[in-house]
């Protein structure tokens, strides 16, 4: 029977090397043990230093040499960051160490070949439950629902074997300490938070997967063949047991072991995928749980009304100047992708731009609120290029993300604090439906970019359809109809030259002559005088009102 681990560990510090130390995280100089509860994960960036958070983990991404280190080490110590992740290998010389101490600031090596975004990931999930209340947080068996590191150390312990958690996908959920004594298919794994494929394309055609999911037993696996020839040290055998909730497979725990288990070991490996599967089944309940309340939260604080600063506070948002961006995804020109389609896809750039966005500001909240996911973006006191920096904030998360589909992004006025996120949500929407009309032609835009194009787009919602077109533009469509001419592309040509005939006769490549005899017969079939401004404002709106609705739906 597996025995309930007590008295779990805040997310310090210490907590993270924990979990992930000899695997992916190596002390290089200072004293992990000084450090408090993390206080976030943030990326260093040198050419746009981020605002951090009070005893935040920095990743280092590129930062390589010896002095560039112990320039940052010494910058972070003044705002109080708790450590500093570069990427392995890296010797801490007298400079760095005596920089580490000095600032208080623990450097740790981050091992070779795995994913900075995989390492993000963990670290926020293991730092992100600091910040629930022991009240608040559901526990099972007086182990906080998702602490599957724990429970995998739980395991490990008890077997007294490494030990691995994954999703129905070969997904890594969580592992246990000792992970250095296994073999490089393991490792791999961990580095890369996913079983490799030749790996579980041998397991399917072994039909290890079948076995293991007919059985409620513990099955014992052979060593798998080294694929491409490259596995030192040799792959070692393995008992998994799938973790189930009724009928429903969740996912897989690997022990690595040499020999099958006895009885009671099995034993104990089967509850503890009982264990398992309630922890898997809280954690999604949690998770769909904190999804809706993210989403609430960020819909109230949109909504600048009475609850808008305590919606904003519970987000970890300030009452300081901030943008609302609004993101949606649309099929790209010519093709109508299935609703579920878009749904998929709306989800996981909503997810992508919430990591995006709290990368660039630790107190960048995001949520999917209906087909839109919303951020707000917090903006730095007295900056004059904040929509710039939003447009490029947002240009910089498509450039990274890939999709099939077509990504837009609206980007709304700056606001100056939470009672006018209101106002900087119904700019970031306008522009973004501009955006999903294709009048743009661009991914991203402000409103100020597209305004005339918004103004057009709710000036179409409030004229009723059968009222355009009217009147002179009413009888030159007839007649185009009736004679399939080109009356009405002649005056839009010349409308948009601002009359200079030799300009919109090259745009329709027609001689000026024959431009000049086709406009002054939809002048005459029109009943239009084109040198009354009046006429000819009407012309233009009735003209563009036409395109718009004649442009397919998205």
């Amino acid at each position: 029977m597996l025995v309930p681990v007590t008295g779990l560990p805040r997310a310090s510090l210490g907590r993270v090397l924990e979990e992930l130390g000899t695997t992916l995280l190596d002390v290089v100089c200072g004293d992990a043990r000084l450090a408090q509860d993390v206080g976030g994960v943030v990326i260093h960036d040198p050419l746009d230093e981020p605002e951090l958070p009070r005893d935040a983990l920095v990743l280092g991404v590129g930062l390589h040499d010896p002095a560039d280190i112990t320039r940052v080490v010494t910058r972070l110590g003044r705002h109080g960051a708790a450590a500093l992740i570069v990427r392995a290998p890296v010797v801490a010389d007298d400079k760095l160490a005596a920089a580490a101490r000095e600032a208080g600031v623990t450097v740790l090596a981050f091992a070779r070949g795995a994913s900075w975004t995989h390492l993000a990931g963990m670290l926020r999930t293991l730092t992100s439950e600091s910040g629930r209340n022991d009240a608040d947080a559901p526990t099972v068996g007086r182990i906080r629902s998702g602490d599957l590191f724990a429970v995998a150390n739980a395991i490990a312990a008890l077997l007294d074997a490494p030990v691995t958690i994954e999703d129905r996908n070969s997904r890594l959920l969580a592992f246990s300490s000792r992970q250095e004594d296994t073999d490089t298919s393991r490792v791999r794994t961990i580095l890369g938070r996913q079983v490799p494929e030749q790996y579980t394309r041998i397991l399917e055609e072994r039909g290890v997967f079948q076995a293991i999911y007919r059985s409620d037993r513990p099955v014992f696996v052979a060593p798998l063949p080294d694929p491409d020839g490259t596995m030192q040290p040799p792959a070692l055998p393995r008992t998994a047991i799938a973790v189930r909730a009724g009928d429903e497979i969740l996912g897989t725990i690997w022990v690595v072991v040499p020999a099958p288990l006895d009885e009671e070991r099995g034993q104990a490996l089967y509850e503890a995928s009982k264990l398992v599967a309630m922890h898997m089944v809280w954690q999604r309940a949690d998770a769909d749980m904190e999804r809706r309340l993210r989403v609430e939260l960020l819909g109230t604080a949109l909504e600048s009304g009475p609850g808008a600063l305590e919606a904003a506070r519970r987000l970890g948002l300030k009452d300081e100047p901030a943008v609302v961006l609004a993101l949606t995804v649309v099929g790209p020109a010519g093709e109508n992708p299935l609703p579920a389609q878009l749904a998929t896809e709306r989800k996981r750039l909503a997810d992508a731009f919430a990591m995006h966005l709290s990368a660039v500001h630790p107190r960048a909240a995001a949520a999917l609120v209906g087909d839109v996911a919303y951020g707000i973006l917090p903006l730095p006191q007295n900056r004059q290029d904040a929509e710039e920096r939003a447009v490029w904030v947002a240009a910089e998360f498509l450039a990274r993300v890939g999709s099939r589909l077509r990504p837009l992004i609206g980007v709304g006025r700056p606001a100056g604090d939470c009672s006018a996120l209101a106002r900087s949500r119904s700019g970031a929407d306008r522009a973004l439906r501009v955006l999903r009309s294709g009048a743009a032609g661009r991914q991203v835009a402000r409103l100020d970019d597209v305004h005339v194009d918004a103004l057009l787009l709710e000036l179409a919602d409030l004229v009723p359809r059968d009222d355009v077109p009217s009147g002179s533009i009413a009888r030159i469509v007839a007649y185009d109809r009736e004679h399939q001419s080109s009356l009405v592309e002649t005056l839009g040509a010349w409308l948009d030259a601002f009359g200079d005939v030799s300009v919109a006769a090259a745009a329709m490549f027609v001689h000026p002559n024959t431009f000049r005899y086709r406009l002054r017969r939809a002048a005459e079939v029109g009943r239009l005088d084109l040198g009354a401004p009046d006429a000819r404002l009407s012309a233009m709106l009735q003209l563009r009102l036409m395109s718009i609705r004649s442009a397919p739906d998205d």
